[in-house]
């Protein structure tokens, strides 16, 4: 149901509203020196990390040749756009030391691939 949650989109527009919001408190702060405007911009940005980290972590969880590698096993397929796509998503929900110790014939992580492979697929919006 809230599928838009995970798309890259939704995050940068959430950075946009930080910058925002953590902008418009420090102008304020500058023209009234009230301290009310420093308890904004502090948790402002702590609520930005709160909810920015997982998704940096997953996008800086995995090297470049540890991405290739994966990417390789991608290789013997046509449909690259495709493959593409079940990299991305799999970079952006497990770090490299998650992938490596997840088994690959569990049900999870069949039903993350079937799941990934659908919204792949999908051209809809939603």
């Amino acid at each position: 149901m809230f599928d838009f949650l995970d798309s890259d989109w939704f995050i940068i527009t959430l950075e946009i509203v930080f910058l925002v919001l953590i902008i418009y408190d420090i102008k304020k702060y500058i023209q009234t020196k009230k301290k009310e405007y420093i308890t904004n911009i502090i948790l402002t940005f702590g609520f930005a990390v709160w909810t920015l980290y997982p998704m940096y972590k997953s996008y800086f969880g995995w090297n470049e040749e540890q991405k290739k590698v994966l990417l390789s096993h991608c290789s013997d397929t046509n449909d690259t756009k495709l493959c593409q796509c079940l990299d991305d998503t799999t970079f952006k929900t497990y770090t490299h030391d998650e992938y490596i110790v997840l088994d690959k014939d569990s049900t999870d992580y069949k039903e993350f691939l079937q799941e990934a492979k659908e919204d792949c697929l999908d051209d809809g919006w939603f």
